[in-house]
Formats: C-alpha cells, structure tokens, sequence
C-alpha cells in the first residue's frame, strides 16, 4: 500500500481495506504526535489486540511509513522494540502570507522543519493575478524542495481578516466565485489544502513548539500590519461559532473618526498596529519632529521594518514613545480580555514583538493597571519564541492534526 493511497482515501475503496487504512492511520497518529512507541503501549492507547497492532506494524515497516528503532531496556522479562515514524515518509506544508511577502515551510513526518524559505517577495493585492502568483510560488518551492508531491498530504495557507476556515472561504482576499479558495488553490498547486486566519495560525506554533508549555488558556495577540488575536481554549484552537473569532482589533473603542480598514470607524486597529504606527510616526514628522526618520526625505515612503530598525539599532526616541503610547492603549484593552477570559499566558508576537521592552513593558504595565489583581496575579506574560516563523511553523501543525481529526 503506497503512502499516497494511505492518505487520499476514496469512496470506491472496499470496507475491508478502508478499515485496514483507518487502523493504519490510527497508529501513525498516535507515533507522528507522540513519538517512538512499542507495541504494547500502542495496543492500550488504540484499543487495539496486540496481534492486529503486530499485523499492521509489519505493513507499515514494509511500506516504509515506520521505522524499528530496535530493542529497549526494560526492567525484567523480554525486550519490546521501538517504533517510530519515518521522517521521509510524508510532510505537511504551511504557508504565511503577508501584505509584502510570503514565507514557506515544509514540515517532516516527525515533526520537524526540514524547509523554510523566509520573506520571498510578494504584493497581495485582491485580485486574480495576485493569486496566480502565490499559486507559482508554492508550486515554485515544492519543486525545489525535491520532495515528491505525493508525499505533501496537506498544505495551509494562513492569510489576514475573515477566513472560514471550515468551508474554506477567505472573505478579505480572493473572493471572486462562491467557491472555496481552498479548493481553488488546491486546484492549483496539487495539494490538499487548507486555509487559515494568520493570528490562529501563528498562536498554533507557538502552541505546539514555541513558547507555550503546559499552558491550556492562551491569548496571542498579533501586532503587525493590522492586529489579531488567537486564543488556546481547554487545549485546543477556538474557532467560535462561525470560526471568526479574535478581530481583536476591530473593537469599536475610539471616537476617531478614523476609517479602519473593515469599513469601520474607531477601531483598536486605528490607533494600536503596524498601519497605525506608520501614520502617527508620518504625522510627527510632517509636525516638524525630529527622529533618525528625518533623514528619509520621502516621509510617505517610511514603513514598519524602517521604524524598528531606528528603535531597535538607534533606540529613536520618537520612535519609542510612539510605540509606548501604543503599548499604554494595548494593554490597558487586553486587561479587559484577562478579566474575561482569565489566562494562564498572553504571547505577544507579530512584526512589532521585535521592538522587544519598548512595546511590552507598557503593555504589562497598563495591563496591570487595568485588570484585576485576582485576576491578573496568575497571568504569565511572553514573547513569541518563534517571531517570523510562527505562522508558517503552525500552518504545518494545522495541517497535521486536521488530517489526523484533531481539530
């Protein structure tokens, strides 16, 4: 039984051999997400006789899907073997898009990265041709990547604003046909895929492999062109009903005037993300300001790398009270979602996370301010471990646990 049909299960399949390939993924599962095991433990954690676990390790070392990684010691009595995925035998691929840029990684059975291509230039624009290119680029990759396509048994496409992800659907970007963007792609790059809101995506890795340990109530706040939130429930994703959940940054909470990007006036996002610093930062400098930014001639061409390379290399002091006074707004709204939501951890990741203090002490100090002592003493405060890779990192853990059911 090749690995391709192990996981492209058909309706023209016969029952007898499509519970063979249930019970056969029941084992991968369990030794993709939890590692070497033997067949004993295997038994007990399946609920499956050890003659049938024994039956189908064997076809599964013929097949090449496992790996016998020999005898372990054991207190008394015969020596069990160890079995383990085999690294090579299937990946799942994840892929980050941003407003500039597209990062794409390829994740190995085993649960390690065996791939990633970081910032590969890109214009996201909401129109067909932007979406033909970002087709290229992942076809681009796998194909340099050198690993079979058939081998590939999922690729998620995190992308920013509303996604559906159940159905599909992405109604920020691409929504030009009442079909779903994931079977569009898919259609495109030969791969199952998924798609994903960034801000869960990048809360998953985080989740799986980053900062987070045992920690079962998380919020992750996604500061970057725009500002999102992923929540970590009971252990797992929260989706909410309709799979919407986390627009953080479109809380009514100002009377602004200004025009947020959802169409909407007085949103978070208007005074605390990358788009807002990039104004306010503009706005002084045309007041006559002084910062390391002067020198940039074209004040309509400063952006967000630039902003936090002056606090960052040359701790610009406009700079650094800009982003204090954001952090202030920040935590003084997050403090209303501790109260809620009571937390182990908040995880603040995105672009700016790499602004490092200058953005997260006046977060935690107004978060502190503002929410309950009862509430606030158990919270623990991080920053994301695996910055730029977060969403890429989780798209690949998405992809592997919806293939195995698991979210």
């Amino acid at each position: 039984m090749s690995i391709s049909f192990l996981f492209n299960n058909s309706d023209n399949i016969p029952l007898s051999a499509l519970k063979t390939i249930n019970l056969k993924k029941d084992l991968i599962r369990s030794l993709t997400i939890g590692g070497e095991n033997t067949i004993p433990n295997l038994s007990k954690e399946t609920g499956y006789s050890i003659p049938t676990v024994t039956k189908l390790i064997g076809e599964l070392l013929e097949e090449g899907i496992i790996h016998d990684f020999g005898k372990i010691d054991t207190t008394g009595g015969r020596r069990p073997s160890s079995y383990g995925i085999n690294p090579n035998a299937f990946y799942f691929l994840g892929v980050e898009v941003t407003r500039t840029a597209v990062t794409i990684g390829l994740q190995s059975a085993d649960n390690k990265n065996v791939k990633i291509s970081e910032n590969i230039l890109y214009s996201l624009e909401n129109n067909r041709e932007s979406l033909d290119k970002l087709c290229d680029i992942i076809n681009f990759f796998i194909d340099e990547s050198e690993v079979p396509r058939k081998k590939i048994i999922g690729a998620c496409i995190n992308l920013t604003g509303r996604i559906n992800s159940r159905e599909g659907f992405s109604y920020s970007f691409f929504y030009f046909e009442e079909k779903p963007l994931s079977s569009i792609i898919e259609s495109k790059i030969r791969v199952k895929t998924y798609i994903e809101n960034d801000s869960r995506a990048m809360t998953y890795g985080e989740y799986n492999c980053g900062v987070v340990k045992n920690e079962q109530e998380v919020l992750f706040v996604n500061i970057s062109w725009g500002l999102g939130m992923g929540i970590i429930c009971k252990g797992g994703l929260y989706y909410g009903k309709s799979g919407y959940s986390g627009e953080f940054g479109h809380a009514p909470l100002f009377d602004n005037d200004i025009l947020c990007q959802c169409g909407k006036k007085g949103c978070l996002e208007t005074e605390v993300s990358g788009w807002a610093l990039e104004r306010k930062i503009k706005e002084k400098l045309r007041s006559g300001a002084t910062s390391v930014l002067s020198k940039n001639k074209n004040i309509d061409s400063i952006n967000i790398n630039q902003i936090i390379s002056a606090v960052v290399d040359h701790e610009d002091v406009l700079a650094i009270e800009v982003l204090e006074e954001m952090g202030e707004k920040l935590g003084r709204y997050l403090a209303m979602l501790v109260n809620i939501f009571n937390p182990e951890l908040v995880i603040i990741g995105g672009t700016l996370a790499a602004v490092s203090d200058y953005l997260q002490l006046p977060v935690q100090t107004a978060l502190k301010r503002y929410s309950l002592n009862l509430v606030n003493q158990d919270v623990r405060f991080k920053t994301s471990k695996l910055g730029d890779k977060a969403g890429v990192v989780g798209a690949c853990y998405i992809v592997r646990d919806r293939f195995f059911g698991l979210i």
